[in-house]
């Protein structure tokens, strides 16, 4: 529940903890610093939960996705997106409904943080940071998505040099 660590420099396998050789875990503390917010609601009390961060957040609109070869369409190629260093100019709010992966992002001295997603794990990545997702070993996520207004998926890509690119795409 609510763990985090500094990456490695090198990524053999990105479904991999990708740890520093010795670990360096951080705390939610270190989280909230950069404007991530990390809640663990249980299954038992996912409804309620997820209407309270709605409420507390204004999100108005939620979906599901379920991220795996057979249920996602040109899976191979949304993968690949979901790991390429971007941002949204709006929040990017997760609920880990079943499965595993892990969220990405850089703090303040750009170093990679990795956060582990799992079964009962709100994560919300507040817009403007730099970010990019994976699933683990198991390659099965479902989670559910919660938006502010009507669903529109914006991703600025990180390019060498720290420009961004404009990219839309639909997840």
């Amino acid at each position: 529940m609510g763990k985090a660590w500094y990456m490695s420099e090198t990524i053999v396998d990105q479904r991999k903890e990708c740890h520093r050789s010795p670990p360096e875990f951080c705390g939610l503390e270190k989280l909230a610093e950069i404007g991530i917010i990390y809640r663990h609601i249980p299954a038992h009390e996912k409804d309620a939960g997820l209407e309270r961060a709605c409420a507390e957040q204004g999100y108005d609109h939620w979906d599901e996705i379920i991220i795996n070869r057979e249920k996602l369409p040109n899976y191979d190629a949304k993968i690949k997106n979901f790991f390429q260093e971007h941002m949204h100019p709006d929040d990017e709010a997760r609920y880990v409904v079943d499965g595993t992966g892990f969220f990405d992002v850089r703090d303040k001295e750009d170093r990679w943080i990795r956060i582990l997603a799992q079964a009962g794990d709100l994560i919300i990545l507040p817009s403007g940071i730099y970010h990019r997702f994976t699933v683990d070993d198991n390659d099965y996520l479902k989670a559910v998505r919660l938006f502010k207004g009507i669903p529109v998926w914006t991703a600025y890509l990180r390019e060498e040099g720290g420009e961004d690119t404009f990219v839309r795409h639909d997840d």
